[in-house]
């Protein structure tokens, strides 16, 4: 039961994303291991947001629960896609 909220609210945030920086947006699924799954969120504007969820499965969920949301993987469009400012380079930086 955890796990669907983890995925409603999820949904949610992702519809949320969607609308905001534009239609089709990709997501793309990443395993990160014992900490669970991360969906990268990339919009039509080039914007990016994540979703940290606890299995790759509900993250694979969310992304198929989400209209105008496309299940992508780190090829050359999806990266060309990325607009990464200078906000999120500096954030980048400190890690």
């Amino acid at each position: 039961m955890a796990e669907d909220k983890k995925i409603g609210a999820a949904v949610k945030t992702a519809e949320a994303f969607v609308a905001a920086h534009g239609k089709p947006a990709r997501a793309v699924v990443e395993n990160i291991g014992r900490a669970g799954a991360r969906v990268v969120l990339v919009g039509d504007d080039g914007a990016m947001g994540d979703i940290v969820l606890p299995t790759v499965a509900a993250a694979e969920a969310v992304v198929a629960a989400v209209s105008d949301l496309d299940l992508h993987e780190w090829d050359r469009e999806t990266t060309a896609a990325l607009k990464v400012g200078p906000v999120h380079r500096r954030k980048m930086a400190r890690h």
